[in-house]
């Protein structure tokens, strides 16, 4: 007797050709009914095709590629909520050796077994937290000693990330900007000072500018404020935002002072999600020791029957960044970070090189000291084209890549650059295909006849919208050029 096996497929199994496929997806309202798994992956899926994919994304800082073990382990720990410390206590433990290992990387002093730090869930939230310490140390000491304490201010340059703006305007700190030129590049010391007053909570050098890429001189803001706090009796500290350096400086320039070696560094903040190597999102914080921690900031929660403490702004998180962390610290080595890190900025100054010698383009700096740049359209050759770096954005965006166009921060906002940020999983020869695209692009906008809507609204001394995001916390130029 033959048997017939029937193949008929339902429309369920057919996934492009469900009832469901044939709709729009839900905007506004949960659908009525449930669909299969298959179906509801492929819909959520399908809507993200069409965007510039992850290791083409030369705009943001946050890691695009890890291993597959990496990812596999991260992926195991999704459902672990970090801050349930009572049922995982192991990884609170392993949150705490990454921090022991930070700490050491930057040259605490700190000789206690467990270092003093925080998780974050990005650098932005390290960022406040370092913040919010420097203003209850100040605001306790102010009150201590019967002054008011009404009036805190902080000082940075105007290369800032937007994270400080967002930290002025929710504690009502007073943000004071040195102004960035092309004389003084990075934050000038002493027209930092020249900010400071009693009200002073800190001073903010940044180690990776996401505007520029450049370092500002933390030995040289030491020095100088050593010599300022003595002269004043103040005891203004420095944070260092080290969101992109936190992770290159001690693997290329580890004889460069810029950490706790310095007298008043007394935190620091670092994206573990960037040049950590991390996949988004996760940030730590380091206090020099104890004491530069204030003790109104951790929080003693009864949670389920225990009493956790707690440090961070968020609560429930994820576990899989803690051992996403941890993965790479052993896996890597210093040794491993060094050589990806140096990978990167082979590659940046290489691109750096080729960038500078092509006709139109001038670099902003002859220095790379991260695996970031910014370049310019040359004054002269701008005067007389047809185009702008907007529109070198868009035709590269045609090709995939995501090379994003800005005007600098206040005193600079008549210039318009490029940045291209090179980390882990962008290859040389993903860089040549850059550069061969970067040539096509020019050559076909040097052949326009006519000025493009970019460059008039530039000629014009009017405003220019863009749909990039560039990490300084503006998606268009907002200015007029």
């Amino acid at each position: 007797m033959n048997r017939v096996t029937d193949f008929t497929l339902s429309r369920e199994d057919l996934v492009y050709g469900s009832r469901e496929m044939q709709s729009r997806s839900p905007e506004d309202r949960i659908p009525q009914s449930s669909t299969s798994p298959d179906i509801a992956y492929q819909m959520v899926r399908d809507e993200t095709y069409p965007q510039t994919q992850p290791r083409l994304n030369l705009a943001t800082f946050v890691t695009t590629y890890m291993e597959p073990q990496a990812t596999r382990l991260m992926n195991e720990a999704i459902d672990i909520n970090y801050i349930d410390e009572t049922e995982y206590p192991r990884i609170a433990k392993m949150s705490a050796k990454c921090i022991n290992i930070l700490a050491n990387l930057w040259h605490t002093p700190d000789q206690s077994k467990w270092k003093t730090g925080a998780l974050a869930v990005g650098s932005s939230e390290a960022c406040m937290l370092g913040g919010v310490a420097a203003w209850l140390r100040w605001r306790e000491k102010r009150q201590a000693a019967g002054k008011p304490f009404d009036k805190p201010n902080f000082v940075i340059s105007a290369g800032y990330q937007i994270v400080w703006e967002k930290f002025g305007q929710l504690w009502q700190i007073e943000m004071r900007t040195v102004p960035l030129s092309r004389t003084h590049k990075t934050l000038d010391p002493q027209s930092a000072l020249s900010l400071c007053d009693e009200n002073t909570i800190c001073i903010v050098p940044i180690e990776g500018v996401t505007w520029t890429g450049l370092n500002d001189d933390v030995k040289a803001l030491n020095d100088a404020l050593d010599v300022y706090n003595q002269q004043t009796g103040y005891d203004i500290p420095i944070h260092v935002d080290a969101a992109t350096g936190g992770f290159i400086l001690p693997f290329l320039q580890p004889d460069q002072e810029w950490d706790f070696r310095l007298k008043w560094v007394l935190s620091i903040s670092t994206s573990g999600h960037k040049f950590g190597l991390v996949y988004p999102g996760l940030g730590w914080v380091v206090w020099r020791d104890k004491s530069c921690l204030p003790g109104s900031m951790s929080f003693s929660v009864n949670y389920l029957g225990a009493e956790i403490t707690q440090v961070g702004l968020n609560f429930s998180r994820p576990a899989a960044q803690v051992l996403g962390q941890y993965y790479q610290f052993i896996r890597l080595g210093f040794e491993g970070y060094k050589d990806i890190q140096s990978s990167s900025m082979d590659t940046t100054i290489y691109l750096h090189d080729q960038i500078g010698r092509m006709a139109p383009f001038e670099n902003y700096s002859d220095e790379v000291v991260n695996p970031l740049f910014i370049w310019s359209l040359k004054p002269e050759y701008a005067e007389r084209s047809h185009w702008t770096l907007y529109d070198l954005q868009s035709k590269l965006q045609e090709s995939g890549w995501m090379v994003p166009a800005y005007t600098l921060p206040a005193d600079m906002e008549e210039e318009v650059v490029m940045r291209i940020v090179c980390k882990q999983g962008f290859s040389m020869d993903m860089a040549e295909m850059l550069l061969d695209d970067i040539r096509t692009a020019v050559s076909e906008l040097e052949k326009l006849e006519y000025p493009t809507q970019t460059r008039l609204a530039q000629k014009n001394h009017q405003k220019i919208s863009t749909k990039s995001f560039n990490h300084t916390g503006h998606t268009s130029s907002g200015k007029k050029h």
